[in-house]
């Protein structure tokens, strides 16, 4: 009796996974016709603009869907397709010390997307993601700090938007 029960019980486990062809393990829910993905090139329109950024945030979308999915990344005739502008782009205080300098600064940037998929354009969607990173008033955003700035920045906007996309969040 023991062999047949665990017999029937990788059997059902075996068809639990098979059917579950959909589910991904981070969340996503992509159907099986979806292979492609496409990120287009994302302007960079704010008006104070950083050299670079939007290749730098491209690199990343890609890198973070790449990452985690199966879906193959094309140039073109993509079933999702990504793109849109980088709308700001702006440093700010966020606290004043007792001499009215700035005790603490902001970065904030904001993305505003456009996402199609070709396969149910009920999923179409066009979206503003934005987000931060603070740093002391006393230091510029230069260098390494930049670099650090930007790379979190990223790292909550692409997972932000993936999870508008792909994993409906």
């Amino acid at each position: 009796m023991k062999k047949y029960f665990k017999h029937f019980l990788i059997l059902s486990l075996s068809f639990s996974f098979i059917s579950c062809g959909i589910y991904s393990f981070t969340g996503a829910s992509i159907p099986a016709d979806v292979k492609t993905y496409q990120v287009n090139y994302f302007e960079n329109s704010a008006l104070l603009v950083e050299p670079g950024l939007n290749i730098d945030f491209r690199i990343a979308l890609q890198d973070l869907i790449q990452n985690q999915t199966n879906l193959s990344l094309v140039t073109s005739n993509g079933d999702l397709v990504y793109e849109g502008e980088i709308t700001d782009y702006r440093i700010s205080p966020t606290t004043a010390t007792s001499d009215n300098r700035a005790a603490q600064n902001r970065l904030t940037i904001a993305v505003k997307l456009r996402f199609f998929n070709k396969k149910n354009p009920d999923d179409d969607m066009e979206q503003t993601f934005s987000f931060f990173y603070d740093f002391p008033g006393s230091a510029q955003l230069l260098g390494a700090q930049k670099t650090t700035a930007h790379e979190e920045i990223f790292e909550r906007l692409t997972q932000d938007i993936f999870n508008a996309t792909l994993a409906k969040w």
